[in-house]
């Protein structure tokens, strides 16, 4: 009996937490980052002490926020993803569909992008959380450049990612979680069963590739996503996702991606 009383004020609390945060994603918008509280109140017809029920304060609000912003975010890459490899599309076909997929959310979503990758709310820290879902938006690329053979251009990159990889257990976590046949295999105790040393040096030379690889995507795609997002590329006559495909050429010609 009671459990089946809080089902309706629990639907309530959520249904007004998301009005909230509407309501919040508007403000952002309309003042160039700037939210405040008691407008928000206002608007929706809240005293401040009852708003206070559902986000204890504005950086709860934009904590939620932005988790919102990098699930949805990360979301429509993944689906993005499963949809491009069911296909018989090669990896350089299917770096060109991720891309694309990361700039259609951001392009539909601006004020929700720039609030993950823009400038930072002026006295916000970000949730500590913000760094692995930051990882599942760009997870899916990794798999794409474990494939391939990274050039001249990239070999720099390439080590300083093998650095990090060795440096950072949770980098080297990170790219197996999205990409396991790029990291090496465990070494075992019996040294009968453990692998050869040039095996265990492909597969980190495949997980410093991908690695290096998803950064750069990563780099690229957030310079052209963001002007294109700011209104930077208005009175000019490409396309956004002209340049952003010409970009992702060049990517896949250093890592040799076929």
């Amino acid at each position: 009996m009671e459990r089946a009383q809080q089902g309706p004020r629990a639907r309530y609390r959520e249904q007004t937490r998301a009005e909230i945060k509407g309501v919040a994603l508007r403000q952002l918008a309309e003042g160039g980052g700037a939210l405040a509280l008691t407008r928000i109140a206002k608007e929706m017809g809240l005293s401040g002490p009852a708003l206070y029920r559902y986000f204890a304060n504005r950086d709860d609000l934009l904590n939620a926020l932005i988790r919102d912003a990098y699930g949805d975010a990360a979301t429509a890459m993944a689906r993005a993803a499963a949809r491009s490899a069911r296909g018989s599309r090669g990896v350089r076909a299917r770096l060109h569909d991720l891309a694309e997929a990361y700039r259609a959310w951001a392009v539909a979503e601006p004020h929700r992008y720039l609030l993950i990758q823009g400038a930072p709310v002026p006295g916000h820290v970000a949730p500590a959380d913000t760094l692995e879902r930051a990882r599942a938006v760009l997870g899916p690329f990794l798999p794409l450049f474990a494939t391939g053979s990274p050039g001249a251009a990239v070999a720099a990159t390439v080590d300083e990612m093998a650095a990090w990889l060795a440096a950072e257990e949770s980098v080297g976590a990170w790219v197996a979680r999205y990409a396991p046949e790029a990291t090496a295999a465990p070494r075992t105790a019996d040294a009968a069963d453990a692998p050869a040393p040039e095996a265990t040096a492909a597969g980190t030379d495949r997980a410093a590739s991908a690695l290096a690889g998803a950064v750069l995507a990563w780099a690229q795609l957030h310079g052209s996503v963001s002007l294109e997002v700011a209104g930077q590329f208005a009175g000019m006559a490409h396309r956004g996702s002209t340049l952003l495909g010409a970009q992702m050429e060049l990517l896949a010609d250093a890592f040799g991606l076929e």
